[in-house]
């Protein structure tokens, strides 16, 4: 049995971190880097990950390449790019290329080894859920847009928050928050208007 196969198969690299805002389990390169160590001994291989940084256009990329290796020889390579942010809110440029880098190698890896995300967007288990009923729908929508009945930044906020396209794709599971922090900006929007 070859190298590769024999650590794809006894390979086993669970989702081990939570993002606590959108509320769903992800592997991350060190994860998977962790993963690795019991099936590449056991193979007697080590990988070698190294980034590029690639100008396609005027945006830059990260290019990570994983290397499978055994007796400096190597067997397999596996490449992924992933674009820098032209910014990003409370990050600095080094900490933009590294996020860029470790999603590179995440998906370098993946590759290489047959860790297989596709089910879910970046990790989120793509199973559908349950939205908010129409009653529900329809109380949020009143304080996004209010007495006026024009939209509102919370309404807009909201979307962006909960990364859906109207309010009615809203998660059941979600209403509640959304519902409390909907009814906290209309507090301090009436209490301004009120002055």
């Amino acid at each position: 049995m070859s190298e590769l196969l024999q650590i794809q198969q006894s390979l086993k690299a669970p989702k081990g971190q939570i993002n606590d805002f959108g509320k769903y389990k992800y592997r991350s390169c060190e994860d998977i880097l962790e993963a690795l160590k019991a099936p590449l001994a056991a193979a007697e291989c080590y990988v070698v990950i190294n980034d590029d940084i690639v100008m396609v256009g005027d945006r830059i990329y990260v290019k990570a390449t994983a290397c499978l290796k055994k007796d400096g020889k190597s067997l397999e390579v596996s490449t992924a790019f992933a674009r820098e942010s032209l910014s990003k809110k409370g990050m600095d440029d080094s900490q933009i290329t590294g996020a860029a880098s470790s999603y590179a190698r995440k998906y370098a890896l993946n590759g290489l080894f047959a860790i297989d995300d596709t089910k879910d967007a970046d990790t989120k288990d793509n199973k559908p859920e349950p939205v908010i009923s129409k009653k529900q729908c329809d109380e949020l929508n009143y304080y996004c847009a209010g007495s006026t009945g024009f939209w509102s930044p919370t309404g807009t906020a909201m979307l962006h928050t909960y990364n859906i396209g109207t309010i009615a794709d809203l998660p059941a599971a979600s209403f509640k928050e959304a519902l409390e922090r909907a009814q906290q900006h209309a507090n301090l929007t009436n209490k301004k208007e009120s002055k």
